[in-house]
């Protein structure tokens, strides 16, 4: 490649760059992560598509276009597993593989391979609990009763053949936890307490389970997330709500609209939203602003090696916008310039603080 094209390309890339920040959609992050793609550029065009997916997370093209570079990311490892399966297959190497084609996302793969590795090894219970994080991860996206019930199943298999496997206890324990089985969990715990493996998670949820006792329908508790749209409790120790899960948000948010100056507010988890005040539901472009804004302010902190953005304060003609980021939630308001902004970020931040793990969408 010659001096011209190097200019020429680095300056597309700047074009590119730019218009991904300043007017951020689907096909701008394509096209940028295309460009990457020609270069080899494949942790740059990652990352670039996580990005694009915390903005559009419900875009089939960016999902497809971060496929693809960790695909191409993870190819040596895949061959390096390949040949080792086939020189002197393994349980182990079954469930390496498996993993990479989970982490992928490519499902068929996962399947064929951990079927394989069943029928050869039936006594291993590596590939039954990747298997099992398989489903849980259909069922932590989509809710799927369904796809909670065959993890389950996939679990007791793998128990069944060895009981003392922490990762099928671990897994267990925290799926039933989080869909409200705590005398179930509580079980599991226990076994994880008595092997020696219990962390700091597992501890937080062994308080939360002392009192538990007796035994639930889990297929029940499934059905009833999938029905509710939400989980019962959140990981490691978080308490949901067991009745409307985005109720607390909701009535948090109202009184958050009612501090004097205050003219918009958003509680934003992924693609879902709940808004109150001058808001005009869940395509308002106040939605897209703060998510843009918190996107720049995390990477601006990562650069700068600063630690995590948390919350912070754009001053403009428009007022003040106050944003409060943890986990996946996103909450803001847009207020006039003598509204208390400490008032303001001190309910922003115990909002997402109590942030859910379930979510209901486009509350106006």
């Amino acid at each position: 490649m010659n001096l011209i094209q190097k200019l020429k390309i680095r300056k597309e890339l700047k074009r590119l760059e730019a218009r991904v920040h300043e007017s951020p959609s689907p096909s701008a992050f394509i096209d940028l992560g295309q460009v990457y793609i020609n270069l080899g550029m494949l942790e740059k065009t990652v990352a670039l598509a996580d990005e694009g997916l915390a903005l559009f997370p419900q875009s089939a093209e960016l999902r497809k276009l971060r496929k693809f570079a960790k695909k191409n990311q993870l190819s040596a490892r895949i061959t390096e597993l390949r040949a080792a399966m086939a020189k002197s297959p393994s349980p182990g190497v079954y469930s390496e593989l498996a993993d990479v084609y989970l982490e992928l996302g490519d499902m068929d793969a996962v399947h064929g391979l951990t079927e394989e590795c069943i029928r050869r090894f039936p006594q291993d219970t590596g590939a039954y609990l990747v298997q099992a994080r398989a489903s849980l991860t259909a069922f932590y996206r989509d809710l799927s009763a369904r796809a909670g019930i065959v993890a389950v199943e996939q679990i007791r298999k793998a128990i069944k053949i060895d009981g003392r496997d922490a990762k099928a206890h671990k897994l267990m324990a925290d799926v039933c936890y989080r869909v409200g089985a705590l005398a179930t969990a509580r079980r599991h715990i226990d076994e994880l307490v008595r092997l020696g493996v219990a962390d700091d998670e597992v501890r937080n949820m062994q308080r939360a389970c002392s009192d538990a006792n007796g035994d639930e329908d889990l297929d029940a508790l499934f059905h009833r997330a999938e029905f509710r749209g939400g989980l019962a409790r959140g990981a490691g120790g978080t308490s949901g709500h067991t009745g409307d899960p985005l109720k607390a948000a909701r009535d948090a948010l109202t009184g958050i609209v009612q501090i004097p100056g205050v003219t918009k507010a958003v509680y934003i988890v992924g693609a879902k939203a709940l808004v109150r005040g001058d808001v005009s539901g869940g395509d308002d472009p106040f939605l897209r602003l703060v998510r843009v804004m918190s996107r720049a302010a995390h990477r601006a902190a990562r650069r700068m090696d600063i630690g995590s953005f948390n919350k912070g304060v754009v001053d403009g003609n428009f007022g003040r916008i106050c944003l409060c980021s943890f986990g996946d939630a996103l909450a803001a308001v847009q207020c006039e310039g003598h509204s208390s902004v400490e008032a303001v970020l001190e309910q922003l931040q115990e909002l997402v603080a109590n942030s859910l793990v379930g979510s209901e969408g486009g509350d106006a």
